[in-house]
């Protein structure tokens, strides 16, 4: 019998529908209608469901417990986020994602009986810092597995490499290690791998080129602040099927290599973000990627260092291009032209550039225009009229900032034309005068507003409004207007840092219970720190630092889930209250400089796992200094409990892989020995312990820190010699070197003369020595400046002292010292040195400070250093020294106290005459028979600021380095907008997790 031909049409599509349904039902993702769930698997499931809790606070994403319907005598194949093999009733896929499960995922958990799974999603939850078990290794049929941010830590298991056959790796977001070995068994094994996202796994000992060992086809690879450390992996066009390439926040350095061009399929790129700016994109190399990387879309190369890249290359990226991120790149010239042709364009981001000239009309263009961010150009202007035609024309802008370009004629009624859709307005520093318009505040959708650093604006604005973030430092608008701030119920983050405001802090703020983070600090609020405060139960961060509060801390501040809490420079006194030592979520707690803290620091301390930044210095803390803040959390990278009257010894060990860059123990009652286990600190750059009880030998093994930039050891009870290097590149970035008021021996360790690297040339771009994990925070060290006990509260990178003073070092000073050229203070003074003062000293081109008094030197003063042009005090009091003063430049200003002690001296300023027959001053001594530039290299040092003659000027040039106390400047950096951008997906995780809600 045939077929008609409709009969076989209406076959052939019931043929297909029950293709199509079967297919459905069968490679569903995560959902499943079939009813043959096996009796293993449902018991299974629900023992793993009944090993967790149900927290609001485990997820972020979103708020649906998936396991909710899971029920005992039902259909597990049924149940949410479970799918399974029709034919089996075997679950094949697992999807748990943001399930607000909370607790720990042990290794004999009834998951891992789940044999036959396929997916496993267990991203967005927290499991308590649990370890990935060594039994994920047995899901031997598993493509998909994501465990991000989960809160996991620990070791990446080598087992996972067990995986064969997966597509799809996810364990980012977490706090996980990967070793080397592990890593290559994982790449060498995973030969299926399409994308693979191990973002802020720490990855510091993996090489970069062991990614060559990655499967050829993946189409995404996302390692985002890994750690990874060394130059760029080479090689790069083996990942011919790359779409998405992600390296950004790590270490990487040297050229971006030309191969990146070949990546032709790319769609996204991020090298944004590596430590120091020392990745770097040769014009010839952006040309090539901008002009071959014709699929572009997003491109992101913050801090990627490319000053020879002119703007208009810009014009060669595809026009197809959604997101260009290249702020802090040191590009410099006018502001790229013709930028109507990226007409796709939805973000922008160009700041810290040194763009100059006025942004073109053409910019009201790109009409997809989302976000604009062109802050810190401080040579860029817009003209009222092209402000009006580009704020008229962009009706989809939701973010603007245009802090610190130059529009001091755009009225501040123009921004009454604003897009309804803008959520996001910043305008700091832009010299806008006039009253700002109160119906600013009444667009539908504006939630954040920063009129920072703009003083001659007036205004008010209205209680009635949607803002949830207003930022108003150094602005002139608030002071008339500080009782309406209370009436701004829906904020979440209220800055006013530097307002000179008075009184006590107002009550009216009580009323803003959403508050996560406020900042009063930098102010002259007076009175007790209000009760009120501990009220405000969502509060993460609080700063109420440089005021003048007395008092002591509220108890009840410790009842808040603090990320940040900043009280330096107030007026306090009393003991830390014991709550605070229990915040679990803390990452900043600084109650230093000015107050009067007293008691001991309690052991609970070190219960504050997430603890980055930890500043108890200048109080009258006593007691004992507690031994597990040397290994209680990688994640500190700041500690500083110097100028107190801690005893002990110092706490050890430091464990491998902690993150700690600055230390400072000075001004205590330390004793003991200096721990080996510091050479753990590998990200090192200030060590301070001076001025305490150490009783050891020189420690040579400090050497072994890489990135050490100051040692200051003064005043302890070293003994011993100081022989010099005992490798290579010893103390190569040392810019500070004290060990002065020691009882250290032998020959000066010329060694290290040589090794000195870093005093051999000076900073053409000086700059304060800022923390890496918060901007705004200066380190801090306690020396002797020309004579005086300082405390550099900012330390410029331009800054370079040798002192080793106050030993009993002998013999001679060698010629070598004339290498350190960018010194501006040598201090050699009571030792017992001998031999003849260097004429090489005379090539010290930045010296502001020499002292080589209380000697035993001879001979005559070597007439090159009256050549020191920036000399500001001289002593060569004290010694053996004869012949005539020179008398010529900076040494017609010293009086007679920088040469008395020499009975052999003659010539003003002192008393003794020189007699007619005296032999000229000795002439130049030579290191190679005649040439010294082959011993030094060419030219001068860079000096910032001429200095005048004359020791009467040290209080003036010490300024030019010291912030003294009663003038701080704030030094927290509130919001770093570039860091939440690289954390924004775990959002609200860190709020509950960290206490680090990002706003």
């Amino acid at each position: 019998m045939g077929f008609s031909p409709l009969s076989l049409s209406q076959f052939l599509s019931s043929l297909l529908f029950l293709f199509h349904f079967h297919t459905t039902i069968s490679s569903s993702n995560y959902s499943s209608s079939s009813h043959f769930c096996a009796p293993d698997q449902s018991l299974s499931l629900l023992q793993f469901k009944e090993s967790f809790s149900i927290s609001s606070s485990a997820s972020g994403r979103c708020q649906h417990p998936k396991t909710e319907s899971w029920r005992e005598g039902t259909d597990c194949c049924s149940w949410d986020g479970v799918t399974c093999e029709l034919e089996t009733g075997q679950v094949t896929a697992l999807d748990l994602a943001c399930s607000m499960l909370y607790g720990t995922l042990h290794s004999n958990s009834t998951l891992f009986s789940l044999h036959h799974l396929q997916k496993l999603d267990l991203s967005d939850n927290d499991f308590q810092s649990s370890h990935i078990s060594s039994s994920f290794g047995q899901f031997s049929n598993l493509t998909y597995l994501n465990l991000n941010y989960s809160v996991f830590a620990g070791q990446v298991p080598w087992e996972i490499s067990h995986l064969s056959k997966l597509v799809s790796l996810d364990l980012s977001g977490d706090y996980l290690s990967l070793e080397p070995i592990s890593f290559d068994k994982l790449v060498r094994n995973l030969t299926q791998l399409r994308e693979l996202d191990l973002s802020s796994v720490d990855m510091s000992l993996v090489t970069p080129n062991s990614l060559m060992n990655l499967s050829s086809s993946l189409s995404s690879l996302i390692l985002r602040s890994c750690g990874l450390q060394g130059e760029f992996p080479s090689s790069m066009r083996k990942f011919k099927h790359l779409q998405q390439l992600d390296l950004a926040a790590n270490n990487l350095t040297g050229p971006i290599p030309y191969d990146l061009e070949q990546l032709t399929e790319l769609v996204s790129l991020a090298l944004s973000g590596n430590e120091n700016d020392y990745l770097s994109l040769e014009p010839i190399s952006f040309d090539k990627l901008v002009r071959n990387l014709t699929q572009l879309r997003e491109l992101y190369l913050w801090w990627v260092n490319m000053p020879l890249v002119v703007p208009n290359s810009l014009m060669n990226l595809s026009s197809s291009l959604s997101s260009l991120t290249l702020y802090s790149c040191g590009l410099q010239g006018k502001f790229p032209s013709s930028v109507r042709k990226f007409k796709h364009l939805q973000y922008l981001d160009l700041r810290y550039s040194n763009l100059t000239g006025s942004i073109p009309d053409d910019l009201g263009q790109l009409t997809e225009l989302v976000s604009i961010d062109l802050s810190f150009n401080d040579y860029l202007s817009v003209e009222p009229s092209s402000f009006d035609k580009i704020i008229q024309n962009l009706t989809k802008l939701r973010g603007l900032r245009l802090g610190y370009v130059n529009m001091p004629l755009v009225t501040p009624n123009s921004f009454a034309n604003l897009s309804s859709s803008l959520s996001a307005l910043a305008l700091w520093g832009g010299g806008l005068k006039g009253k700002f318009p109160g119906n600013i505040f009444l667009l539908p959708n504006l939630e954040s507003l920063d009129l920072t650093y703009n003083d001659d604006l007036t205004g008010s604005f209205p209680s009635s409004n949607l803002l949830e973030v207003l930022v108003l430092k150094n602005s002139n608008i608030i002071r008339s207007n500080l009782t309406l701030i209370g009436y701004l119920t829906r904020l979440t983050r209220l800055d006013l840092v530097g307002n000179n405001l008075n009184g006590q802090i107002p009550s009216s703020l009580r009323n803003l219970v959403q508050l996560q983070s406020l900042y009063l600090d930098n102010n002259n609020f007076s009175g007790w720190i209000p009760d009120f405060l501990g009220n405000l139960t969502v509060l993460e961060n609080l700063g109420l630092s440089s005021n003048q509060l007395v008092g002591h801390i509220p108890s009840q501040i410790g009842t808040l889930s603090l990320r940040l809490f900043d009280l330096r420079n107030n007026h306090l006194h009393g003991p830390i209250p014991s709550s605070i030592f229990k915040q679990g979520n803390l990452e900043a707690l600084a109650l230093a400089s000015n107050n009067k803290l007293t008691g001991e620091i309690s052991s609970s301390i070190c219960n504050l796992k997430f603890l980055r930044l930890l500043d108890l210095s200048n109080n009258s803390l006593s007691g004992f200094v507690p031994q597990c803040l040397g290994n209680f959390s990688n994640s500190l990278s700041i500690l500083n409990l110097g100028m107190n009257n801690l005893q002990g010894t110092i706490f050890s060990p430091f464990p491998k892989g902690n993150n700690l860059g600055y230390l400072n123990l000075n001004g205590n009652e330390l004793e003991g020995k200096i721990p080996l286990s510091i050479i753990n600190c590998a990200m090192l750059e200030i060590l301070d312990l001076g001025d305490n009880k150490i009783e050891d030998t020189f420690p040579y093994f400090l050497e072994m820190l890489p990135e050490l930039h100051v040692l200051v050891l003064k005043s302890n009870k070293l003994q011993g010699f100081v022989n010099g290097p005992i490798a290579n590149n010893s103390f190569s970035k040392l810019r500070i070197f004290d060990i002065s008021s020691n009882n250290l021996s032998g020959s000066l360790p010329t060694g290290y003369f040589n090794s000195f690297k870093a005093m051999m040339a000076s900073d053409q771009n000086s700059f304060y020595m800022m923390a890496r994990n918060y901007s705004d925070y200066a380190y801090s060290i306690k020396v002797t400046w020309k004579g005086f006990d300082i405390e550099f509260t900012k330390i410029q990178s331009a800054l370079r002292i040798l002192d080793l003073s106050n030993n009993n070092f002998i013999g001679e000073i060698s010629k070598v010292i004339g290498k350190l050229k960018a010194i501006q203070q040598l201090n050699l003074s009571h030792n017992s040195l001998t031999g003849h003062i260097q004429s090489s000293i005379g090539m010290l081109t930045d010296l502001e400070s020499l002292d080589l008094s209380s000697n035993f030197l001879t001979g005559r003063i070597p007439v090159q250093l009256a050549d020191l042009t920036f000399l500001g005090v001289l002593n060569l009091s004290h010694n053996q020294l004869e012949g005539p003063i020179p008398s010529r430049n900076q040494f017609s200003t010293f009086n007679a106290s920088s040469f008395e002690g020499n009975l052999g001296l003659c010539g003003l300023p002192m008393p003794k005459e020189c007699n007619s027959d005296d032999a000229p001053p000795l002439q130049p001594s030579n290191f190679h028979d005649g040439d010294d530039s082959a011993f030094f290299g060419d030219g001068f040092g860079w000096k910032a600021v001429a200095i005048g003659y004359g020791s009467g000027f040290v209080f003036g040039v010490t300024m030019g380095y010291v912030v003294f106390r009663t003038r701080k400047p704030v030094w927290f950096l509130k919001v770093v907008e570039d860091q939440w951008n690289l954390k924004a997906r775990r959002t609200k995780k860190n709020a509950r997790r960290n206490g680090a809600r990002r706003n």
